[in-house]
């Protein structure tokens, strides 16, 4: 894992097109600006881990009447 130290307005890029931006600090919480090219999808964690867990489970049939 990468440790980098940045400050507010300061940014790191990942690969050609991904750009994350230190926005705002406040107490322990830090907000962060994403710039991504559309076809890159940007999620958080937990929601990332729900669309996969979502994805990998098994669909149910249609029920008939």
């Amino acid at each position: 894992m990468l440790v980098l130290t940045r400050k507010v307005n300061q940014s790191i890029v990942i690969g050609d097109g991904i750009e994350v931006v230190v926005l705002e600090v406040r107490g322990e919480q830090v907000r962060l600006g994403i710039k991504a090219p559309r076809d890159v999808a940007v999620h958080r964690k937990e929601i990332f881990e729900q669309i996969n867990e979502d994805e990998s489970a098994p669909s149910k049939p249609d029920e008939q009447p």
